[in-house]
């Protein structure tokens, strides 16, 4: 299957309260809550066959921008978005500064 991220869209779908791209039949996704003025990043899903093409990291660096244009602090609660963070500082002023002491260090595999 075919992945160009030039062209590949990343859709809001603020009902279902998730970044959305879709190629095919598959959904790859980032799951989001809305709690006053903060964005919650909750859960990070690619579908096995879309894995390693650069989906999650065009919807994290979208899901961000969004939040950058609607003035929300970021909780990177999902693993994957708080890695991005980690990977890509300019965004990095977007996290609530109650978690950003969860992006200094790598978290522990158990």
């Amino acid at each position: 299957m075919s992945v160009d991220l030039t062209t590949m869209t990343v859709h809001n779908n603020r009902h279902a309260q998730r970044y959305e791209v879709v190629v095919g039949d598959a959904i790859a996704m980032i799951e989001y809550g809305l709690v006053d003025q903060s964005i919650v990043f909750t859960h990070t899903e690619v579908p096995k066959e879309l894995e390693g093409r650069g989906i999650a990291g065009k919807m994290a660096q979208t899901a961000l921008e969004d939040a950058r244009a609607h003035h929300l602090l970021v909780v990177p609660l999902c693993p994957y978005v708080a890695a991005y963070l980690r990977r890509h500082p300019e965004y990095q002023d977007l996290v609530d500064p109650a978690f950003r002491g969860m992006l200094k260090d790598e978290p522990h595999k158990l």
